[in-house]
């Protein structure tokens, strides 16, 4: 009879996603003595997937990505699920949670351009590809004359867009690039401070059902304090804001030793208008920083703010 697995890990099916979930794999076995294949990979195909004619703010929002895989967490054909933090909703099904998270990666955006090396070389008019509205809006706030299109598919789709010359340009999470060992294709770096990252960038989630406590004990061991800390404050943000992918929105904490400093940003769809904060506190304070710099951003925001096109 075989013997189960020592855990079940579920997870998308694109090679970034698979990356993540084998990085959570490696670090558990290690962590709790186990063989790497005595924890099985599941891979879950989500609507986020499937639907690639449009942008998935009409399609549902961001809980199209995890959709099927909380199904199976609730099935209990899986123990866990490994998500990239800025896919996940703000509100997550009753009984599952985000119960630990990896290290942050890097949070900078990444620009790869076709025959230029950065986004200030592009022409007047180039075509540049993206489907995030937080990186469209602050794309046209720096470059308004650009033609920006809707831009979907996963990492190697779009880095094949961009060298067949079908677009000028796209932004990449430079933390996805790194996990495939890819970054070399990045032509340029672009701060944090000059295109804030979305809320979770960089930062790899974890969901379990939260009544299920071997799992959560066995997360533990490779759970990120600060990196747990930081996405509190971001989250509370967010949520304020009744954020998702339908708003641009985009937020940064940033741990030092017993502090945190939160940074925050709210845009028009055509980057028109952007209204920004900060929070500084200790570190017991993230989910209030972070709630409180929403609700300043939420009361300063007119009218109709996101509905700009």
């Amino acid at each position: 009879m075989a013997q189960s697995p020592f855990l079940r890990i579920g997870t998308r099916g694109s090679l970034l996603a698979l990356a993540q979930a084998h990085q959570v794999r490696s670090l558990l076995a290690a962590a709790h003595g186990v063989a790497e294949d005595t924890i099985a990979v599941e891979i879950i195909k989500t609507s986020g997937d499937i639907i690639q004619d449009r942008p998935l703010s009409e399609a549902g929002g961001k809980g199209l990505f995890t959709k099927e895989i909380e199904e199976a967490l609730f099935a209990g054909t899986i123990d866990l699920a490994v998500h990239s933090s800025k896919d996940m909703p703000t509100v997550l099904p009753d009984g599952l949670g985000l119960t630990a998270f990896l290290e942050r990666e890097d949070v900078r955006e990444a620009f790869i351009g076709y025959q230029v090396k950065n986004l200030a070389e592009l022409p007047r008019g180039a075509v540049f590809g993206s489907s995030s509205l937080r990186r469209q809006a602050q794309l046209r706030r720096e470059r308004p004359d650009l033609d920006i299109v809707m831009f979907r598919g996963n990492v190697q789709t779009r880095l094949g867009k961009v060298s067949s010359g079908q677009v000028s340009g796209t932004l990449l999470a430079l933390a996805g690039l790194r996990r495939l060992g890819i970054a070399n294709v990045a032509t340029e770096i672009i701060e944090a401070d000059r295109f804030l990252p979305a809320v979770g960038q960089g930062a790899i989630g974890i969901e379990t059902r939260l009544g299920d406590q071997r799992t959560r004990e066995l997360l533990a061991a490779i759970n990120h304090p600060a990196t747990a800390t930081a996405l509190t404050a971001e989250r509370a943000f967010l949520n304020v804001l009744d954020g998702s992918c339908r708003t641009p929105i985009a937020g940064l904490a940033t741990i030092n030793g017993g502090s945190i400093r939160f940074a925050g940003e709210i845009l028009r769809p055509d980057g028109s208008e952007s209204h920004a904060t900060t929070r500084e506190g200790g570190l017991a304070e993230a989910q209030a920083l972070g709630r409180d710099a929403g609700e300043e951003l939420k009361a300063r925001a007119p009218a109709g703010f996101f509905g700009a096109a």
